[in-house]
């Protein structure tokens, strides 16, 4: 699940960074404000990475999907890109824990093939 989702959540990396070239064209928005926001939501994708197999980190990402979404009431293609990276990280979460699954029956059948071998 690992992999999935840090390949989820570095892709979002980028296209937070690119929302963020985006909405510095519009008139309504600081730059400095832009890039708090966006340097903040690039950091939160990056630092996720690292706890997304600690309790608490598959709701992080949520959080930050929930977030991406709600950036398009400033840059509009960010509700579709939003939408797109929430079905992303789902599929990473979901297929991801039966990848887990099949790992770990792989290794206990692995292991119960080399026990018998170990006494002998």
């Amino acid at each position: 699940m690992r992999t999935l989702c840090a390949s989820t959540l570095i892709s979002e990396f980028f296209v937070i960074g690119f929302a963020g070239l985006v909405a510095m064209k519009s008139d309504d928005l600081a730059m400095g404000t832009v890039w708090t926001v966006c340097g903040i939501g690039m950091l939160l994708s990056v630092l996720f990475c690292g706890v997304i197999t600690r309790p608490g980190g598959v709701q992080l990402g949520w959080a930050l999907q929930i977030a991406l979404i709600l950036s398009g009431f400033f840059v509009p293609m960010m509700y579709i890109l939003g939408v797109a990276f929430a079905a992303l990280w789902w599929a990473s979460v979901h297929y991801g824990r039966k990848i887990d699954e099949a790992k770990a029956r792989w290794a206990a059948m692995a292991e119960a093939q080399e026990s018998p071998q170990a006494h002998a």
